[in-house]
């Protein structure tokens, strides 16, 4: 019967340790700080901030937040993330993607303080991810390295397969594994032979965004199956990459959806602005 990794309980233990954190830093005089930018108000984005805001209030993080219309000019939102560039009780600052239309998501990530930067998007976090240097990573796949590790899941000398090659998931999760000691192969929409690749897998990640894509024929008998995906199906259901019906059977360890991969991202988020912290102090 194969281990149910159960991210809910993980990120759980993590928002506690961290809630430790927060009060000794407030002990100290230090209090903790997020701001949180939406532009717009798509309504994934709408759920995903209220989830933060929450997460925030559970650890003692205090969360500034800026709601503004759809019609923000690229211009304005850039002088925003500037003054809290600026603002020293600011740990954190988090501009939620999608952004409308008219503004250059990349020129917003590019705006935001590197050492502010708690998504870890900024090109000199990703360059340090790269080189091995101590900066902010990417919350999903750190929130992924965190899952294995505390379910007792050795990464070292492993064959590592990720599918997706985004710069959110795919590209910063090969490096981590790779930091880990992993052999790691990414996999993309122009692979030959994927599910011979992905039969290789100790570790397989899929993150392609099509639902319920990976069945037990692209995984070998044993292997840990990460699901990044998440979907609604016909029936309103949410499913991931996987089909998990097909596959838990087959392999020694799972992540579900919902309820695995996914209040990770959060978890690690808190996590990075708590290191924010830490880092502003010690400078």
């Amino acid at each position: 019967m194969a281990q149910i990794i159960d991210g809910k309980k993980i990120s759980q233990d993590i928002k506690d340790e961290l809630k430790e954190k927060v009060t000794a830093l407030k002990d100290t005089g230090t209090e903790v700080a997020l701001a949180v930018i939406q532009v717009g108000n798509d309504p994934a984005s709408s759920v995903y901030v209220r989830n933060k805001k929450k997460a925030c209030e559970y650890i003692g993080i205090r969360s500034l937040s800026y709601e503004l219309p759809e019609e923000t000019t690229e211009d304005a939102l850039i002088e925003l993330i500037e003054k809290l560039n600026k603002n020293e009780t600011v740990n954190g600052i988090l501009v939620q993607l999608p952004v409308p239309k008219h503004i250059d998501p990349d020129k917003i990530i590019r705006t935001i303080s590197p050492e502010k930067d708690v998504d870890g998007f900024h090109p000199q976090n990703v360059g340090k991810l790269v080189i091995g240097e101590e900066g902010f990573v990417s919350c999903t796949p750190a929130g992924i390295i965190q899952l294995l590790k505390r379910s007792g899941i050795s990464i070292d000398g492993k064959d590592c397969v990720v599918v997706g090659r985004s710069n959110i998931v795919g590209k910063p999760m090969a490096m981590l594994l790779l930091r880990e000691n992993g052999t790691v192969t990414i996999c993309h929409s122009h692979t030959k032979n994927l599910k011979e690749v992905c039969q290789r897998a100790d570790i397989l990640v899929a993150a392609i965004g099509k639902p319920k894509f990976f069945d037990e024929s692209y995984v070998k008998d044993g292997a840990v199956v990460i699901d990044v995906g998440i979907h609604r199906n016909a029936e309103n259901k949410l499913c991931g990459d996987v089909d998990y019906d097909k596959v838990a059977d087959k392999v020694s360890a799972i992540t579900p959806v919902p309820g695995g991969v996914g209040p990770m991202t959060i978890a690690m988020l808190m996590n990075n602005c708590v290191e924010a912290a830490l880092r502003m102090n010690n400078r």
